[in-house]
């Protein structure tokens, strides 16, 4: 194997969610993260993708099935594997993190053998799960980081048990905000040993642009209030209930249009239903589908809108937030996961309780009347810009490994 950045790595990225080929959107806010990390690390991805026989099958009926993906990429002069692993669909689910690990100890052991030394993992599972029995087998550190899905898992009896045993193993448990920290405390891990470290934003892509010339983009008409959403079409983002808001706020502004960025995911694709939905309430034609759109286009949604909105049901740290922020929305959202610390004032948008439409309703209400600051909320994002949180990240590698931040030898190459 030939290391893209010259020599063996030294930190391996180990991740299921990361963008491909196959799959360019999935994951972009982990390597947004650790691509940063490789500015001043020499480091490899390692992406298992799940696979079972029969499964092309299956994309007869869901096209977007665990679509194929090449064994290995070079990802900006970064070397990304792609081993694929047994995953059996359904309560067999369960032993994903041990299929994973299994299927990716030769090559982490050829990584070893090439100078790695520390496995960092994100999302607790299976990733987690896999990383620290790695970790274990091969005398690596194992980092975790908590980024949402650990909420529901720790709902279930039988992967709460494997939740608990990753907090324990891993060498420190990163959670991009505190509530997912305060999961990890409940869950048994050192209090010493945890950090929270929440995504940034890269004002650089994310900024506003012209107004007029983004509404031209999405036909959207200049004088029109406009709401806009962005994330995968399923159920637990929730644009469905945004949709259910829509005929009371028409009431008020017979000009609204609302702008739905995002297409298919893991979690399913709810596109035809809120297609549907749309058509029910009378508002076709004013609820527009542009697909997902890559983040160098995503401004200009932004810039084309009034409001953010995300009546999300489960969420570690939203990174559209903060690219919102950054593009100078206000941001609507649910009060669960990080939310309410990354919508922190009432200068930066309104946080409802879950589930409760009419408070949906009257945030949207309050946001589209609210004369905002929107200089003040842009300043904010740029509080929140990635580097200091990749200082904060490259301390705690350099403390769980030795190494010293200055040391040539991990200099950029």
């Amino acid at each position: 194997m030939t290391e893209a950045r010259g020599g063996g790595a030294e930190i391996v990225v180990f991740s299921s969610l990361f963008p491909s080929a196959a799959r360019p959107g999935a994951g972009l806010f982990i390597r947004e993260r650790m691509f940063r990390v490789a500015q001043r690390r020499r480091l490899v991805v390692v992406s298992p993708q799940p696979w079972f026989p029969g499964q092309s099958l299956i994309r007869r009926v869901r096209a977007g099935y665990r679509p194929p993906v090449a064994t290995f990429e070079v990802q900006q002069g970064i070397d990304v594997h792609h081993p694929r692993f047994l995953s059996l669909p359904g309560v067999l689910r369960r032993l994903d993190g041990l299929s994973m690990a299994l299927a990716c100890l030769p090559l982490l052991r050829r990584l070893r053998r090439d100078g790695a030394r520390l496995i960092d993992a994100h999302f607790a599972y299976p990733d987690g799960d896999a990383a620290t029995r790695l970790g274990r087998w091969l005398g690596l550190p194992a980092t975790v980081t908590l980024r949402g899905t650990e909420v529901p898992h720790s709902r279930n009896p039988v992967l709460r048990r494997r939740l608990r045993r990753v907090v324990r193993d891993a060498a420190r448990v990163f959670s991009v905000s505190d509530s997912l920290r305060r999961l990890a405390l409940e869950l048994g891990a050192d209090p010493r040993k945890t950090e929270v470290v929440g995504n940034g934003v890269d004002v650089g892509v994310f900024h506003p642009v012209d107004r007029a010339a983004a509404r031209a983009r999405f036909g959207l008409p200049d004088d029109a209030r406009v709401l806009v959403s962005v994330g995968g079409l399923v159920e637990r983002k929730g644009m469905h209930r945004v949709l259910d808001c829509l005929p009371a706020l028409r009431a008020q502004w017979p000009d609204l249009h609302y702008l739905v960025v995002g297409g298919a995911s893991a979690e399913g694709d709810m596109r035809a239903e809120l297609e549907a939905r749309t058509a029910r309430l009378g508002f076709a034609g004013r609820v527009h589908f542009p697909g997902t759109l890559p983040p160098a286009e995503l401004k200009w949604a932004l810039s084309a809108a009034d409001v953010f909105v995300l009546a999300t049901r489960n969420e570690g740290w939203a990174n559209v937030f903060l690219e919102a922020m950054a593009c100078g929305l206000p941001v609507v959202t649910t009060d669960v996961g990080g939310n309410r610390e990354v919508v922190g004032s009432a200068e930066l948008g309104r946080v409802v309780p879950f589930g409760d439409a009419s408070a949906l309703t009257a945030a949207l209400t309050d946001a589209l009347r609210t004369d905002w600051d929107r200089e003040a909320i842009i300043d904010y994002a740029r509080r929140n810009q990635w580097d200091a949180r990749i200082e904060q990240l490259l301390r705690a590698f350099d403390t769980i490994v030795g190494i010293r931040s200055g040391d040539a030898e991990f200099a950029p190459r």
